[in-house]
């Protein structure tokens, strides 16, 4: 950059006298935690030093020496996480900290490293979710206080999606008051070392000021070339949006129905049956067919598999101890929560219930909690009060198929895969962050919401029509039958329709509208909750 510089100052002029070239290889600091690429990174930066050297002297003509060797660039080997920087780097000349820091996630990190994460985040009760390279987010944001220094790293998108971002941006925003200045959405990061697969990441520029100059890249492909966009401010999901950290809510911000979480056995599977075992269970024991309801956990709902259930609840003792085989189940249930090694299913009482009861007494929306982010669309189904609804599943009583088609429409997905969480690399719907902080049009009229329910009968008739096809199968993007396509193309629009006249140019677009939505929900909230405070006091 300083090349350019002079060389658009002297066009190439041979310039007399000293040149006054302010930057050198000394101005450079650096910690690697392992010796060998420390050791290369002083030499790496001596020859990069060198060629400027040479470059500089063929742009305008004047010679400058590298060798002997004198000068060099301070890297020191040492864990940046555990050295006091302010120590090893001359803080009042350090205008600029970059860097590719580790991405470990938080079930892949040693002892050691948890440890270390632990004491950054000075004993925050969210450490232990978090992914390692946040931790350099952390120091680097306490060394720039009350700086204009910036900095930016490369790190894993998943800083910026889910769980994590209102964790991490919630600590940057409010308790060190960062602001993004620059940062590159994702896109695919090849590393050159034999063996090692492509992740995708992000760059993220910031600092501990404000600046009217953010400039968003967006990568129109996944491995191509980025434009940029000046905007008004960047969020910590990448968008041109409001600083809005998400927080867990009870309660939907909308007028919605409510969801509600799965039941949980945690019954040694001894209240379980694939469809052979129920079969011999109930020759043996003709009684229980009564008791005996069918049992959806996600995986079951998306590949067609079915599995059933003792379903005792309401059951009368006389009516229990008429049934032997079914006692029999009760007793080694009660055997095996009194083996657990928490006290709370250990102390649980009700030996003829599932550990967590919340299963809806009406219809119901099943949502399945992980589904792969290969999918356009979370496959959501109807379901009679019958079915018993596990914990890897939510349910949504009462809901329409108005409710069905907002939430199966490329409008919520968008919501989806930047908000909630990941288990790898697969959606991990949540009700406290996903589903209760979600803006749902405001005052769509009857026509519209008429047209979003024949558009989601459409996409129910569709699946219809392959009995035989797992959801699994219908949702994969390779084997989308496309009847269903254009059901879910038709849904779209009725539902974007709800939201605005004008279409949406893509995804980042409907997430932009989505937060500005949200703010507008939220203020009211916001302000109730703060005069219910005074008021309390």
């Amino acid at each position: 950059l300083e090349i350019e510089i002079l060389d658009e100052i002297h066009q190439g002029q041979q310039v007399m006298g000293e040149l006054l070239s302010m930057v050198d290889v000394e101005q450079f600091y650096g910690i690697e935690i392992e010796e060998f690429p420390a050791r290369i990174a002083e030499t790496a930066m001596w020859l990069v030093d060198h060629q400027m050297n040479i470059e500089l002297s063929e742009k305008v003509n004047v010679q400058r020496a590298s060798l002997p060797l004198v000068h060099s660039a301070h890297i020191l080997n040492d864990n940046a996480l555990q050295v006091d920087w302010e120590e090893f780097t001359p803080k009042d000349e350090i205008d600029y900290i970059l860097g590719n820091p580790p991405f470990i996630g938080h079930h892949l990190q040693s002892s050691e490293q948890k440890k270390e994460q632990h004491d950054i985040w000075g004993g925050h009760s969210a450490a232990g979710v978090m992914d390692y390279v946040t931790n350099w987010y952390i120091k680097a944001s306490e060394y720039i206080q009350g700086t204009k220094k910036k900095v930016a790293f490369v790190s894993t998108n998943s800083i910026t999606m889910g769980e994590q971002t209102g964790i991490l941006w919630n600590e940057l925003f409010n308790n060190y008051h960062v602001k993004i200045h620059f940062a590159h959405r994702t896109f695919s990061w090849s590393s050159e070392a034999r063996g090692k697969a492509a992740v995708h990441v992000v760059i993220i520029g910031f600092a501990a000021f404000d600046t009217d100059n953010k400039i968003i890249f967006e990568y129109e492909e996944i491995k191509g070339e980025p434009h940029q966009t000046k905007v008004g401010n960047i969020n910590q999901y990448l968008l041109d949006a409001l600083d809005i950290v998400l927080s867990n809510r009870s309660k939907p911000i909308c007028k919605i129905p409510s969801m509600k979480y799965g039941s949980k056995p945690t019954d040694g599977g001894f209240f379980l049956f694939t469809d052979e075992e129920k079969d011999a269970f109930i020759e043996k024991e003709p009684q229980s067919a009564e008791v005996i309801k069918p049992f959806l956990s996600a995986r079951e709902f998306l590949n067609n598999k079915k599995r059933w259930c003792l379903w005792l609840v309401d059951i009368s003792p006389a009516e229990l101890r008429a049934m032997p085989e079914v006692m029999k189940r009760v007793e080694l249930v009660k055997k095996f929560r009194s083996e657990s090694k928490a006290k709370t299913t250990r102390d649980y009482p009700y030996h003829t219930l599932f550990r967590q009861v919340t299963q809806p007494d009406s219809n119901y929306i099943l949502v399945p909690l992980h589904t792969s982010e290969q999918r356009k669309y979370i496959p959501f189904g109807f379901f009679g009060k019958e079915y018993i609804a596990s914990n890897s599943c939510s349910t949504i009583p009462d809901a329409t198929l108005y409710h069905f088609g907002v939430l199966t429409s490329r409008m919520h997905m968008a919501w989806v895969k930047y908000t909630c969480g990941r288990l790898k690399s697969d959606y991990r719907y949540s009700k406290d962050i996903v589903y209760n902080n979600y803006p749902w049009p405001k005052g769509a009229s009857e026509k519209q919401v008429a047209a979003v329910e024949v558009a989601a009968q459409v996409v129910l008739d569709e699946r219809a029509k392959h009995v035989d096809s797992s959801l699994a199968d219908m949702y994969d993007p390779l084997t989308m039958p496309a009847g269903l396509v254009k059901a879910h193309n038709a849904l779209d629009r009725a539902v974007d329709k709800c939201y605005r006249g004008k279409a949406f140019g893509g995804e980042m677009e409907r997430l932009e509208y989505l937060f500005g939505l949200y703010k507008e929900y939220t203020e009211p909230l916001i302000k109730a909750e703060k005069t219910k405070r005074r008021r309390g006091r």
